[in-house]
């Protein structure tokens, strides 16, 4: 279910972030579904528990997950996780697009390099 590529320049608690995320958003885990333990999951992937712990605490950040006292962490509404990476990402792409512009590029080169980004995604 998690992929952990050691030799990978992302760190650890990145890659397993991203995973839960990307497994969250295409409903492979629907809400409700409860999340392995931090030491369950740790065992598991034979990584320390404290990596486990800051990617569960950036899911719990961004909304994708609930965590509560006793009994573990939840996968909440993928619509509504979906709905905030979108915004996060909107305001990232904004917020890039105005440092690209100020460094001289004009619009049809940021619409280029979308386009090409568009077309790299297939």
């Amino acid at each position: 279910m998690i992929n952990i590529n050691f030799r990978a320049p992302t760190p650890i608690w990145e890659q397993v972030r991203d995973n839960y995320r990307a497994l969250i958003l295409s409903g492979a885990l629907p809400e409700g579904y409860k999340m392995p333990s931090v030491r369950e999951l740790a065992s598991t992937l034979a990584i320390n528990p404290n990596t486990i712990q800051r990617a569960y605490r950036e899911l719990e950040a961004e909304g994708y997950t609930v965590s509560v006292p006793g009994k573990g962490s939840f996968v909440c509404a993928a619509k509504e996780a979906a709905a905030m990476r979108r915004q996060e990402l909107e305001q990232n792409f904004k917020a890039l697009a105005a440092e690209l512009k100020a460094l001289g590029d004009d619009e049809a080169k940021l619409i280029t390099l979308i386009k090409e980004a568009a077309a790299n995604d297939d």
